[in-house]
């Protein structure tokens, strides 16, 4: 059973999904852009028996609070701070981080600062490296060059009932699988009045993410976490190239190429926890 929560984190509410036993090991689950938690339904019942699951909402996203960036600041740093916030209120003292998209930048900053936490990583479609950043990402990097009403205009197509529905639905292998309800949950809380500028400021901080990264490869190379990188290798957003670059820094490392998109667990959710469960099987429940 999947049970549904909130969590006062410095006077926000934050909304999360629960569901497995307290004494299994805890997978957070840490979704991407333009999503929520919501893209986690399918794999949480799939993951429920052999761990404790939590899918958190961020600020700004799903059925958390949206405060107006003047209120709190949105950058994936304080992101990441009441991420990990929740999980000590939770008392999640280690947890494997499932990492999708904007997933990435959270995870990783929280197990820089705590390296303790990290019982290990899934990587879905999540980068580290500069070579992992595919064309969508031109219009990231003309607002970083310059942030002025042309560059914040031309970033406004990523926020379109088309370019939500694309992220889907290229690249998709079983596009029938995919339900719509997906996209368009997304985009009604995409049009949420005010939420545009929420994810102006995320996308203008996505900057320091990318300056980040060299920080994130000494991590990997000295703290080498376990870790399975699953992929949807059709995705548009984040390229191959990213998916095998993590090879560079983990020698504990798989890496799983499946056939999908960006939103890979639409279609693959059963086969990704069975990708999950087999690599952490040894790692964590045969001692």
């Amino acid at each position: 059973m999947v049970s549904h929560h909130i969590a006062t984190i410095d006077n926000l509410r934050i909304f999360y999904r629960e569901a497995g036993s307290r004494r299994n090991p805890a997978i957070v689950l840490l979704h991407g852009f333009p999503s929520s938690s919501h893209m986690f339904r399918n794999l949480i019942p799939f993951l429920s028996d052999q761990f404790y699951v939590i899918a958190p909402d961020y600020p700004g996203f799903g059925n958390s609070s949206m405060p107006a960036p003047d209120e709190f600041t949105y950058t994936f740093h304080n992101i990441s701070l009441v991420m990990e916030k929740l999980l000590d209120m939770l008392g999640i003292r280690q947890s494997v981080f499932y990492v999708q998209d904007y997933g990435g930048p959270v995870g990783f900053r929280i197990a820089v600062r705590q390296p303790s936490r990290v019982l290990g990583f899934v990587i879905q479609n999540s980068v580290a490296h500069e070579e992992g950043l595919g064309k969508p990402f031109d219009l990231f990097k003309a607002l970083w060059k310059d942030r002025n009403p042309s560059t914040e205009a031309a970033l406004g197509a990523l926020l379109t009932f088309d370019f939500t529905k694309k992220q889907y639905l290229t690249g998709a292998c079983s596009p029938n699988l995919i339900s719509p309800d997906s996209y368009l949950m997304d985009q009604l809380l995409l049009d949420r009045l005010g939420n545009a500028q929420i994810q102006l400021e995320l996308a203008y901080d996505y900057r320091k993410n990318v300056e980040q990264y060299p920080v994130w490869q000494q991590y990997l190379r000295t703290k080498q976490p376990p870790a399975t990188v699953i992929w949807g290798k059709n995705d548009f957003i984040f390229t191959l190239n990213g998916a095998v670059a993590f090879s560079k820094e983990l020698y504990n490392v798989e890496t799983h190429l499946l056939c999908g998109g960006h939103f890979l667990l639409e279609e693959q959710a059963w086969q990704v926890s069975q990708l999950i469960k087999s690599f952490f099987y040894s790692r964590l429940f045969v001692q």
